[in-house]
């Protein structure tokens, strides 16, 4: 586990002495129960990653902070792409680290990540993506006077009655004094790793922060929390969260410093990709099975155009590369076809908040003749793609690689919008 970024000696020493806080924000779980087939931080609300709308409030706050953002380390390059989309030139101030097998493991990580001059730590969860600047600032404000642990919480409104196994009520707990905490939850740092390195000890394990440091024998107290700052975990609390999130903007890097307008919703995006010919492999091109024809080499079935459109679509929308996201040490994607990774790729665009308006690809070789096939593989792609694919093919006059026959190369264009 790791930081896929380190800031350069001038972006550290912009930032300054004076930054004393960090945050970790802790998005490395699976989101099972949100039903949607990617982690939780990744799913698009409201034309936004859930990732992106938990960052934006720490990115408002009026004194810098070191954030660190820790997901699965499949989703790192992803997960930096989005940070420096919200961060813009405050990017300086974010690293990006893999998480761990459990939210102990990832905490971990993310504080192994921070910068020697942080002295309070605040470790957040992505999926209370609503909370706003002024949690933040009220739990950092609590933590600073009194030195201890801080933990926002509201009182809980309903009947709370215990139960045994079967069922049957055994008491009614008086709520007065129960609290429903959230996050952030702020710490002085030494005394949080030494809290983690006891329960480590013990192999204890806890379902929050406060609760490992409280064993560990350190103070916590409880300050007022905040309504909007509730965890998405079930579908119904998407779409509250996406209703509230309606009314606002986009998190963007305008915001914070870029230079982005903040509002346009198109976004295009580059691929291409190179194969060499293989004597013992079978051709496969724009989708299609070229059965005559010689075939290229590759992790997959080596098809330039079908690579070049998921990078060219992944690059539009931000979300990595095809290595990245389908990577060759995956034994899943070995052999694998173009409409795999096609699929694939519209699913995880969707799921982002994004539609394919269109893709436009460029093959370059000598072989195989295209033409006689190209309105079957555009109606092909265009079907796995959900938009029109239009192919166009020429060769190099014999020029280089492909003008030799030793390979074809592809050269895709993306357009993407924000629904």
């Amino acid at each position: 586990m790791g930081a896929i970024y380190e800031p350069s000696a001038a972006e550290e020493s912009s930032i300054g002495s004076s930054t004393t806080v960090g945050v970790i924000v802790v998005a490395a779980g699976s989101g099972t129960r949100l039903g949607a087939g990617l982690p939780k931080a990744f799913v698009a609300l409201a034309g936004a990653t859930v990732l992106e709308h938990a960052i934006d409030p720490i990115l408002r706050l009026p004194d810098p902070v070191q954030l660190v953002v820790v997901v699965p380390t499949d989703r790192l390059g992803e997960a930096e792409t989005i940070a420096r989309r919200v961060a813009g030139s405050a990017f300086g101030n974010v690293r990006i680290v893999a998480g761990g097998g459990n939210r102990q493991e990832s905490v971990l990580a993310g504080l192994g990540a921070l910068w020697p001059g942080v002295r309070t730590v605040l470790v957040h969860d992505a999926a209370r993506a609503l909370t706003p600047p002024v949690l933040f600032e009220r739990v950092i404000e609590a933590a600073r006077r009194t030195g201890w642990g801080v933990v926002p919480g509201l009182p809980v409104t309903d009947t709370i009655k215990r139960v045994d196994e079967g069922g049957r009520i055994e008491q009614t707990v008086d709520r007065a004094a129960l609290r429903a905490v959230q996050t952030p939850q702020a710490f002085p740092k030494d005394s949080l790793l030494a809290a983690f390195r006891v329960a480590a000890d013990r192999l204890a394990t806890a379902t929050d922060d406060a609760a490992l440091y409280a064993e560990a024998g350190h103070p916590v107290i409880v300050v007022e929390g905040e309504e909007a700052a509730f965890k998405i975990t079930t579908p119904w609390d998407a779409q509250r969260a996406e209703r509230l999130l309606g009314e606002r903007p986009v998190p963007t890097a305008s915001t914070h410093g870029g230079e982005g307008t903040g509002r346009s919703t198109l976004r295009t995006g580059i691929g291409i990709d190179v194969h060499a010919f293989a004597d013992d492999a079978e051709l496969w091109l724009a989708g299609l099975s070229w059965p005559e024809e010689r075939g290229l080499a590759g992790h997959s079935d080596g098809d330039p155009v079908a690579h070049a459109i998921v990078d060219a679509l992944l690059s539009a929308a931000g979300l990595g590369d095809i290595g990245s996201v389908f990577g060759t040490s995956d034994p899943q994607f070995d052999g694998a076809h173009g409409d795999v990774f096609l699929r694939a790729t519209r699913q995880r665009l969707e799921a982002s908040g994004f539609v394919v308006v269109n893709v436009a690809v460029q093959l370059v070789g000598n072989r195989p003749r295209f033409a006689p096939r190209r309105a079957e593989a555009e109606a092909l792609l265009s079907e796995l793609v959900g938009a029109p694919v239009s192919v166009s093919a020429t060769t190099t006059d014999a020029l280089g690689f492909t003008g030799r026959g030793e390979g074809v190369a592809a050269i895709a264009t993306a357009l993407v919008e924000r629904r």
